[in-house]
């Protein structure tokens, strides 16, 4: 029997695809540790050596994730298989121990051994070599079930929400409603008035607005986590990938609240607090002190304010 009819006879056996890829370099406990230091406000690097991984692997989970944390448990339930398990049983497979003897020693059922050797056993070599690692990135792979995104079942809510983060709506008789849309023409940087945003919607508006419009209508509802998520993450994919340009942020991934909070640099030093203002220029006693203030609008205009405390003199 050639190669090719023993593969043919062990994808009919196990009904699996022969050779689904390599298998990864981290397992499951590596993402675990990556995603706890990353919703610590670690940067990237940092959560790679920390879950001991390579860089490009972890800039990989974070940006297949979209930035968004999959909140993985700590531990796997103790009625599947650990990974410390199956190299227990690899070792005494390749010793000649039978299923039942490696059942009693792992303190599981016969029938758990068995499907484990049948199901998950390595099909890159003529005969069915059982190794752990293997092994458990065929159940990993098996374990993923992602639940169908509500906006891919959905055409009718993908398209309502589509066309409200576009700023694209039209009523009835399709004429464009809202306001005008952004005025940049492609010269110098684009600014705040010629953001895709200014006739957007965010996702926080049209989950509120939905129960608005379909008041009777339990299927046209969807968060706005969802929305981001179809967004951010690739794998939920069932929005244009574009439309993250017309969000406030214009972030293509999620950036953790705690990163954000780590930052060294501010607009405003410890020099110019309030708190810190001294005494006399609190009490509106001594002239002389001066407040500034900047306000920033739409097309390049910004007004710069100076008021003096004591006589309210405003510039």
């Amino acid at each position: 029997m050639g190669a090719v009819e023993r593969h043919k006879q062990v994808r009919a056996y196990r009904g699996l695809m022969p050779s689904p890829g390599r298998p990864s370099v981290a397992w499951r406990e590596d993402r675990v540790r990556f995603w706890t230091e990353i919703a610590r406000g670690a940067k990237t690097e940092v959560a790679c050596s920390a879950a001991g991984v390579s860089g490009p692997v972890g800039f990989r989970w974070f940006r297949h994730a979209g930035g968004v944390n999959p909140c993985l448990p700590d531990e796997v339930s103790g009625r599947y298989l650990s990974f410390r398990e199956r190299e227990d049983i690899a070792v005494w497979h390749a010793q000649g121990a039978g299923v039942r003897e490696t059942a009693r020693r792992l303190g599981r059922a016969p029938s758990t051994v068995s499907r484990e050797l049948r199901r998950n056993a390595s099909t890159r070599t003529y005969t069915l070599d059982y190794r752990a690692s293997t092994a458990q990135w065929h159940a990993e792979r098996r374990a993923r079930r992602p639940k169908t995104a509500k906006l891919v079942d959905n055409p009718r809510l993908r398209v309502y929400v589509q066309a409200r983060l576009s700023g694209d709506v039209t009523d009835a008789g399709g004429n464009r409603v809202g306001p005008e849309g952004p005025a940049w023409k492609g010269r110098n940087k684009p600014h705040r008035g010629d953001r895709g945003w200014v006739t957007a919607w965010s996702p926080e508006q049209i989950a509120r607005r939905l129960p608005i419009e379909f008041p009777n209508d339990e299927d046209m509802r969807i968060s706005h986590e969802a929305i981001y998520q179809a967004l951010y993450v690739e794998g939920r994919g069932a929005l244009k990938r574009e439309l993250v340009a017309c969000l406030r942020t214009g972030r293509a991934l999620r950036v953790p609240r705690a990163r954000g909070r780590q930052k060294a640099w501010a607009h405003v030093t410890d020099k110019v607090l309030l708190s810190e203002r001294p005494a006399e220029a609190e009490d509106r006693a001594v002239p002389g002190h001066w407040e500034g203030d900047l306000i920033i609008g739409l097309k390049r205009s910004a007004i710069g304010t100076l008021v003096e405390r004591t006589t309210r003199f405003t510039m």
